[in-house]
């Protein structure tokens, strides 16, 4: 076996995770329906790797996530910090404990109510008889969500949710590194939490590696700066790949403040040294870029932007639990565990960590030379701060496309989509040449769960093809319109990365080093002495450097 554990540290980055969770419950109840599509019942993916089997003291078998997830006091929702399949009590210290005799302040918040989607789930557990329709769950979703629970059909472990205790404030407070930087040692929540994690990898018999998502647009940045370190010293041979996931709604102030460009540089420095592979994603605006061509997408609802990136994330991550299979293998091709991506995009040639993540969501179909012309142009990068006009000869790419169709209703074989693809890299321009493409290739599409958001526009399919004319009037199709959809995602290791990597450099110079930086008390205040920003920037100039060998480094400016 070679498992992997998922972290998710932040609100953004649960949000993300609940739709990832929902595609892989999805798939494993597609797998059990005799009659499902046989491609669903046939994927050839080992599920093992991102789940565990247990049972509750009750006997009941269990099969959960190997996840992790740390949030805020409070956001939860309706979900039990115990998850809902283990009722024996929580473990925790009793509230009854009397070794205190001061004030006591006690705040607390109404019970909320489910929603209609969690209300149904419900009903189904208690075997009651089903009066909720699907499709006023589907309409309804748009307007009840609140929390990332709100839309989650998975059951969680006991250990698997962790609210930080003693933290109740709303996410947009919790707005900068300084806010966030002794979250984690204080009142004993970095040992709880490291515990947690020891717990899910201790059972493993041989961990691949650590999926770790971040939403570092604030204080949560510390918080996995922190959790990270801690890893670093126990785990030292598990690769970390770290998404770090910004919703627009983080990113909507018209002007940037000091303290944001300093934090996003002190955020990156840190995150960065900590992991073996740096994706960011979140783009200031989804709304008129590539990736809504056939979607409708609004950036004020993070319901909608973080199923976006979790499609990208769950078709990005397939190879690492295809089952190993002969090089003729009807249903999947090329897998790889984390070790092999990450030396696939750092070891040749330049040292970059810093990847970018495109997307196509859907992708069209092979008929003719339709994906000769429109795959590579069709794929977003969800990575912002990219300059797509640069030519990079010496780029290195790892691409996989789930369920691709050979026309409207027919799914295309693995070595069609082969075929395709490597004509679509010989026919395309100077600009998109690369020094090595990876293709790994599953024939089972991305599944659309119920609580997946309305964001299919009237050229979408019920398989996800691309239409020639709109099927209906509707401009919003979901779940019920719409079962599976193909897509692909690529990993690049790229000069096109440098305006991000720059930006972040020159405003940790320029704001927080220099002699009278307008941030320099901000730093401070962060805890960050002027020899720790000068290591910081020394290590963002590697990295500039490694992708622009004719970047010069200036004088220090002591």
């Amino acid at each position: 076996m070679r498992e992997i554990v998922t972290i998710q540290v932040g609100e953004f980055a649960n949000f993300v995770g609940s739709h990832f969770w929902n595609f892989q419950d999805e798939l494993l109840g597609l797998a059990s329906d005799p009659e499902s599509d046989p491609i669903f019942r046939n994927h050839n993916l080992n599920m093992d790797v991102l789940y565990r089997s247990g049972e509750t003291q009750q006997g009941v078998a269990t099969y959960t996530p190997r996840l992790v997830s740390v949030n805020l006091k409070g956001s939860l929702g309706t979900m039990s910090s115990r998850g809902t399949l283990y009722n024996e009590g929580s473990s925790s210290r009793s509230d009854s404990s009397t070794t205190w005799f001061g004030d006591v302040d006690t705040q607390r918040s109404e019970p909320r109510k489910r929603n209609l989607f969690l209300q149904s789930l419900y009903e189904e557990e208690q075997k009651v008889g089903k009066e909720i329709e699907d499709k006023d769950i589907v309409g309804s979703l748009d307007e009840e969500v609140e929390c990332w629970t709100d839309f989650s059909k998975s059951h969680y472990h006991p250990q698997s949710l962790y609210e930080l205790n003693g933290l109740w404030m709303d996410s947009k407070d919790f707005n900068n590194y300084g806010i966030g930087k002794d979250v984690f040692s204080e009142a004993s929540r970095g040992e709880e939490i490291c515990d947690r994690l020891r717990f899910f990898v201790e059972e493993c018999d041989h961990i691949q590696g650590i999926k770790f998502l971040v939403d570092d647009s604030g204080g949560f940045s510390a918080v996995a700066g922190d959790f990270l370190e801690n890893m670093a010293d126990e785990y030292t041979n598990v690769p970390v790949l770290l998404y770090s996931v910004r919703s627009p709604m983080s990113q909507m102030s018209p002007k940037k403040t000091v303290s944001n460009k300093l934090h996003d540089a002190i955020s990156f420095s840190r995150l960065s040294s900590l992991c073996k592979l740096f994706t960011p994603i979140g783009l200031p605006s989804l709304t008129g870029s590539k990736a809504s061509k056939y979607l409708n997408l609004g950036d004020e609802k993070p319901y909608r932007s973080s199923a976006v990136y979790a499609a990208a994330l769950h078709a990005s991550t397939i190879p690492f639990r295809m089952q190993p299979t002969s090089s003729n293998s009807s249903e999947v091709s090329n897998s790889m565990d984390v070790n092999t991506l990450v030396q696939l995009l750092t070891g040749r040639g330049r040292q970059n960590i810093v990847a970018i993540l495109d997307s196509a969501m859907p992708a069209p179909t092979l008929a003719g030379k339709q994906l000769e012309n429109t795959l590579l142009t069709n794929l977003q990068s969800l990575t912002p701060e990219v300059n797509e006009d640069v030519e990079d000869n010496q780029a290195v790419e790892s691409m996989c496309i789930l369920g691709a169709l050979r026309s409207e209703d027919k799914e295309a074989l693995v070595s069609e989509v082969k075929n395709a693809v490597d004509a679509s890299y010989e026919q395309a321009v100077t600009k998109t040449k690369r020094l090595f493409c990876n293709l790994s290739v599953s024939r089972c599409p991305l599944p659309v769960p119920l609580p997946f958001p309305s964001i299919f526009g009237n050229l979408v399919g019920i398989k996800g093809e691309i239409l020639s004319s709109p099927v209906s009037d509707s401009l919003y199709r979901g779940s019920l319109d719409v079962h599976s959809i193909p897509i692909a995602a690529r990993w690049r290791s790229s000069s096109a990365i440098l305006p991000f990597l720059e930006s972040r450099m020159g405003h940790l110079e320029k704001l927080g080093i220099q002699w009278g930086a307008m941030g320099s008390d901000v730093v401070r205040s962060w805890g960050f002495g002027r020899e720790e920003l000068q290591e910081m920037r020394e290590n963002l100039s590697k990295m500039v450097s490694e992708l622009n060998p004719q970047f010069f480094e200036s004088s220090d400016s002591d």
